[in-house]
């Protein structure tokens, strides 16, 4: 293990983030740098348990207790090595998962878990900068060709582990830059988009080529996608999101929350000067309390909101683990990200029941009232609570219900299952000989962690399938629910 008493005389810290005022005047990521000699102190805090709950905590079962004892041992290149065996994008999850390794260390059983996404950020952050990270060719070609259908993380695991065992990979993106979610989903302040960029250029290293701003069923046909490559993956993501009928939802100035963060980033891109939907000014309203309603939040507060107000039909979360949420699960306790930490208000336990117009067909306030469940468990208004409050920019961030019906799954004629994702089997293969999914697309809504883990698995069911057998990793079985 690493510091034999590291876990009972030094206490949990994580890096700090940059003061309000002056993050907000910037897209940079929120937070200040972290010392090696600190870090290595937290990696000590590991116990390296006998059974080490971290790792079924991690869907792509990471090496933590191993990168741990290596950096507090300042083997640093040697914890990069580990990192890598199990994860092609640390930096991605490092920075954008919310740990449920964290949530299954023996050590928050009754105390401070080990800071472990901090650590892994760290390694490959000095990995980056050491130049350990370098373009791993295939030894030898297999003349066998495939397709991913995405770029976003699940897509991009894919790629490289097939790229590396010798196929000739082409990543086709609807989008004009590659990323999928990563480029054009998360702000800059949660992941600056270099850490993006420097992996791409690996992997173009690497031999994997990308295909932007091609919409495959579109154009580029099944028909020709199906001639073209032995074996087609598709990691389009779960990208039809949930809408809101409620009166007033035609009205001007209510958006999607996909419709909205992407000129964000088209901005720090430098494609434009302005977005053309923007809260500056605005009073806006957040309908859904997760991830991307915070992406929201502080992509709003950067812009200039005049106010912002969040809205979640769940009642508020408690502040500590309850028992029906016990240790390893993960717990859905009340957090405060960096873009709640900025301003706004939460409203939890309401629902909107309609969008009032200004007169000239924008609108101009959202009328809510609170709610409660009943014995059955469904949402009902609580009389006398209904009230207006002022809305000229509203953002529906509710999530999303699975992958999009569109033409390219049409024709291809992949069988949905009964949560209308794409189907598969136990190597990720679809109902269609040689075409597999990967990540949301056949998963439904989840984490960065998962899209990985299923990339990765995905591109060994590929390789077995074009080569009777494979020497690449197949971490989870993809009807694999783990306990995050």
């Amino acid at each position: 293990m690493a510091d034999p008493k590291g876990f009972l005389t030094t206490p949990r810290e994580t890096p700090n983030r940059r003061p309000v005022d002056l993050r907000l005047m910037d897209w940079r990521e929120v937070y200040e740098d972290f010392s090696r000699e600190d870090l290595e102190k937290q990696a000590g805090r590991c116990m390296n348990c006998g059974i080490p709950f971290c790792h079924q905590g991690c869907p792509l079962g990471n090496l933590i207790p191993e990168w741990n004892d290596l950096v507090w041992r300042q083997d640093w290149r040697e914890a990069t090595e580990r990192l890598h065996a199990t994860n092609n994008f640390p930096e991605f999850t490092g920075t954008l998962c919310p740990a449920p390794c964290e949530a299954a260390c023996v050590l928050a059983i009754n105390s401070d878990a080990v800071t472990i996404k901090q650590v892994e950020v760290e390694i490959v952050d000095r990995a980056w900068d050491e130049g350990w990270v370098t373009p791993q060719r295939p030894e030898a070609k297999t003349g066998k060709k495939v397709a991913v259908v995405g770029s976003g993380p699940a897509g991009l695991a894919a790629a490289q582990q097939l790229t590396r065992v010798g196929h000739d990979v082409v990543v086709f993106e609807r989008a004009d830059r590659i990323g999928g979610l990563l480029r054009y989903g998360i702000p800059e302040f949660k992941m600056e988009k270099a850490r993006l960029d420097r992996r791409l250029a690996q992997m173009r290293d690497e031999g994997t080529l990308f295909r932007a701003s091609v919409d495959v069923g579109v154009d580029v046909t099944v028909e020709q996608l199906r001639e073209d490559f032995d074996a087609v993956v598709l990691a389009g993501g779960a990208t039809a999101w949930r809408d809101i009928p409620v009166p007033g939802r035609e009205l001007e100035g209510i958006y999607q929350a996909m419709e909205f963060l992407p000129w964000a980033n088209h901005v720090q891109q430098g494609d434009i000067d302005a977005p053309p939907v923007t809260a500056e000014g605005k009073h806006v309203v957040i309908i859904g309390g997760g991830d991307t309603g915070a992406d929201c939040l502080g992509t709003s507060h950067r812009q200039g909101a005049a106010s912002v107000t969040q809205l979640e039909i769940m009642p508020t979360p408690p502040e500590h683990r309850t028992e029906n949420m016990p240790w390893p699960t993960y717990p859905m306790v009340y957090r405060v990200s960096s873009a709640h930490e900025e301003g706004g208000e939460r409203l939890y336990s309401v629902n909107t029941t309609e969008f009032v117009d200004d007169g000239t067909g924008k609108v101009a306030a959202l009328r809510l009232v609170e709610v409660s469940r009943d014995a059955g468990g469904t949402f009902v208004p609580v009389e006398g609570t209904g009230r207006e409050i002022p809305a000229d920019l509203v953002l529906l961030a509710m999530g999303f219900v699975g992958p999009e019906k569109g033409k390219l799954l049409a024709d291809l004629g992949v069988e949905l299952d009964e949560r209308g994702n794409v189907a598969r089997d136990q190597n990720y293969m679809t109902s269609v000989e040689g075409v597999f999914a990967a990540g949301d697309m056949g998963r439904g809504q989840s984490l960065i962690v998962w899209a990985i883990a299923e990339g990765r698995a995905a591109a060994a069911g590929v390789d077995k399938h074009l080569t009777g057998r494979t020497v690449l990793p197949r971490p989870i079985n993809p009807t694999d629910r783990q306990i995050a």
